[in-house]
């Protein structure tokens, strides 16, 4: 199964994970409405073709999955704060468009569906340890959305339409296409450009998720035997950390990577989010043999490394790091 096409691919793991299934050998279709660009794509490449269109053109999206051996479904309004930005926007995107793409792509001969959900399903919880099997407690529309996409994918799979799904930690690190609205990446670029970390809270748990172990969990899942993974969820986290770990993680490495710069002050502030869980991801170990390699350290070295190398220039005044300002910018609708 050489044929690929990523729904979303034009996005921050998109941005890591299609240059290397082309260097995998693998045809690349690229699908995503391009709202922060494609400039970052491999475009010169003869394996890659970019197509821009709407998860809610289904007939588009029809005929893109023609020939198509595996899908990857990344693309969505992302994260909690975009959804209070249009909810109508995010409703038809999220959850609307999802079940005509999987009918379609069964309906084209599509092989494997590897749908990314969320661990942010669980929302709120006290359990030491949040399984798989641990009950969807959504906080917002966006992870009760993506709870739900999850059943309609089931929905349709059968033998020669093998369905997985794998709920990410919250993903770190460098990407060329760029996200600085995310926890890590955003206290890092706090530290470097402003000199001083803002915490809002603190105490509450996140889990995280390097942006390589993303793309190398897609990857597993693009290929692992089908009775190993279909119809199965699987939890893909790393550490899991406070709020105010993470910060002082952040706050070690930047002062290491740049002493000039003195201490780093890290300032704590009240936060109305209440989202805290602590993600176990035993299964996808125990059922694929799947470890994450990367820490929320290396991710902030890869920030710093790319801050220093001049790749993320206006860090704070340019609305493409940031998917909400990005959408107010554009109007999306």
């Amino acid at each position: 199964m050489k044929n690929v096409i990523v729904i979303g691919g034009a996005g921050y793991c998109g941005s890591v994970l299609v240059p290397q299934l082309l260097d995998e050998g693998y045809k690349v279709t690229v699908f995503d409405i391009m709202w922060y660009g494609n400039d970052f794509l491999p475009l010169d490449n003869p394996n890659l073709t970019v197509i821009q269109g709407d998860v809610r053109d289904t007939p588009k999206v029809a005929e893109a999955l023609k020939g198509q051996d595996i899908v990857l479904h990344l693309a969505c309004i992302s994260n909690d704060a975009s959804f209070d930005l249009d909810e109508a926007l995010s409703t038809t995107v999220n959850l609307d468009s999802f079940e005509p793409i999987v009918i379609a792509a069964k309906a084209a001969g599509v092989k494997r569906f590897v749908f990314a959900s969320s661990s942010s399903v669980y929302g709120v919880s006290d359990q030491p340890d949040v399984t798989e099997d641990h009950p969807l407690l959504p906080v917002s529309l966006y992870n009760k959305f993506k709870g739900m996409c999850e059943p309609l994918l089931f929905k349709h799979t059968d033998d020669n339409f093998v369905g997985v799904v794998f709920r990410p930690a919250t993903v770190c690190g460098y990407g060329p296409r760029q996200r600085l609205d995310v926890s890590v990446n955003i206290l890092t670029n706090h530290a470097i450009n402003k000199g001083k970390i803002t915490v809002f809270g603190g105490e509450q748990m996140r889990p995280n998720l390097h942006i390589q172990d993303y793309c190398d969990a897609c990857k597993l899942l693009m290929t692992a035997p089908d009775e190993k993974v279909a119809n199965e969820r699987f939890n893909v986290g790393f550490q899991n950390m406070s709020i105010m770990e993470i910060a002082q993680t952040v706050k070690a490495v930047v002062e290491e990577m740049y002493p000039d710069k003195g201490e780093i002050p890290i300032e704590v502030t009240e936060s109305n989010d209440k989202r805290s869980y602590h993600i176990n991801s035993d299964k996808i170990k125990n059922q694929l043999g799947f470890k994450p390699q990367h820490t929320v350290e290396d991710a902030v070295r890869d920030l710093c490394q790319a801050f220093e190398a001049g790749k993320l220039p206006d860090s704070f005044e340019d609305n493409k790091y940031y998917n909400i300002r990005t959408m107010q910018a554009i109007g999306a609708k």
